[in-house]
């Protein structure tokens, strides 16, 4: 195994991006899923090579990289819809992205705390996480199995609307528990809720508000420019 130290940043970016077309070519050549390839491709760069984007980039710069590339998917796979596909299926994907999102998160963090031992606020912030499937494990898939057109148009809006929701609910929950809201024993229970609640409510309108006016000023930016 090589010393992960030896590689230089550019060294390293590149083949990332090497080994990441030739899994994607690969894929089509094998009419796989890419997705299961850059999995399987990115495990062995990682613990056959022995290469650590932590180590040769830095925490910052990856944090950076890894952010970029995640709204660039969400970009790309956000102009794939189409509001007329919402017309028969507006209704399953508002229940899977409110109500779906809120069973997985209890779900998981519960088998989370019941089978693998985890501490409750690690097992909420790790069932938070996982709501998420997301456009880069959906679209692959969907191009591989090519369901009936409602169902694909279900699955799609849900991979992708749900991607932010599920950040956004991780980072809620994250931020309540640095916040020590729930761990304060001179409050009550209600009083621990209450401030919890503040916390998330807070959070969430300061939110909606930036990135409301963000989106007004990025739509009269395209109309204009």
């Amino acid at each position: 195994m090589s010393d992960p130290m030896t590689l230089s940043a550019p060294v390293f970016l590149t083949g990332v991006l090497v080994l990441g077309i030739f899994a994607q070519w690969l894929a089509w050549r094998l009419r796989l899923p890419s997705i299961l390839l850059l999995l399987a491709f990115g495990f062995l760069a990682r613990y056959v090579a022995g290469a650590d984007p932590e180590a040769l980039l830095g925490r910052e710069l990856l944090f950076s990289i890894v952010s970029l590339s995640v709204a660039v998917i969400l970009f790309e796979g956000g102009l794939t819809l189409q509001w007329r596909e919402l017309r028969d299926s507006g209704n399953v994907v508002w229940r899977l992205v409110t109500v779906g999102v809120f069973v997985s998160w209890i779900l998981t963090a519960v088998l989370a705390r019941w089978l693998l031992g985890m501490d409750v606020k690690i097992a909420a912030l790790m069932g938070a996480i996982l709501v998420v499937t997301g456009p880069t494990v959906i679209v692959p898939l969907l191009r591989h199995v090519r369901p009936g057109r409602k169902m694909s148009s279900i699955v799609k809006w849900e991979g992708i609307v749900i991607d932010p929701i599920g950040a956004l609910l991780a980072v809620l929950v994250f931020e309540v528990l640095i916040s020590g809201a729930l761990d304060d024993v001179s409050m009550s229970w209600s009083g621990r809720l209450v401030l919890a609640s503040t916390i998330l409510g807070s959070t969430l309108l300061i939110g909606v508000v930036l990135s409301g006016l963000a989106a007004v000023v990025l739509v009269q930016l395209i109309k204009r420019y």
